[in-house]
């Protein structure tokens, strides 16, 4: 047993209980050890969920940044995009990341956050819009996953269309990005 095993299956609880079930007692029972055992490499359960978030991002973490010739826009939408396709990968997975502090992440954040002012975002607007855009794409899967109705809109008023997740996603999208591109004139 080594550390990222204990977070593989941890993860894979997570997938089958759900992110309120999710204990170090359940996790030592399915790794077949004494409670104990997992603080040798978690102290505490909120250090083993910090792991679990961090490893759960991996697939956005290692995304390709962006490159000088990318439209700015274009990447921005895409790089949004990928947070919330990865933050869907994990039953509870924004739930998971919320709150989270992207430890390894920093220094990706920085080339993204200086890409998008070098293609002439004032900074303090490319800093608010991956701000925007990270919780609003949070809370978009936190509404997503927490859905258990059926989608057919039965109880919505009649003059109330029924729109799917993805498109209502893609609907904000556009308006934190339009609204950048207003601000920043770029």
């Amino acid at each position: 047993m080594n550390r990222e095993a204990v977070i593989t299956e941890a993860l894979g609880l997570l997938d089958e209980v759900g992110l309120d079930a999710v204990s170090t007692r359940r996790l030592a029972k399915r790794l077949n050890v004494e409670q104990p055992s997992l603080y040798w490499y978690f102290r505490t359960k909120k250090d083993l969920l910090a792991a679990m978030a961090q490893a759960a991002m991996e697939p956005h973490a290692t995304a390709p940044l962006p490159t000088p010739g990318d439209d700015w826009r274009d990447w921005f939408a895409d790089n949004t995009r990928s947070f919330r396709r990865t933050l869907l990968m994990l039953r509870d997975g924004a739930r998971l990341h919320a709150g989270s502090t992207p430890a390894g992440d920093l220094d990706r954040i920085r080339r993204k956050m200086d890409f998008l002012v070098t293609s002439g975002v004032p900074q303090r607007d490319a800093q608010m819009a991956m701000l925007a855009a990270s919780r609003f794409t949070v809370g978009s899967v936190l509404e997503e996953q927490a859905d258990t109705s059926p989608g057919d809109g039965a109880d919505l008023p009649a003059d109330m269309p029924v729109i799917d997740h993805e498109s209502a996603f893609e609907a904000g999208l556009a308006l934190i990005l339009d609204g950048l591109v207003q601000r920043s004139g770029a």
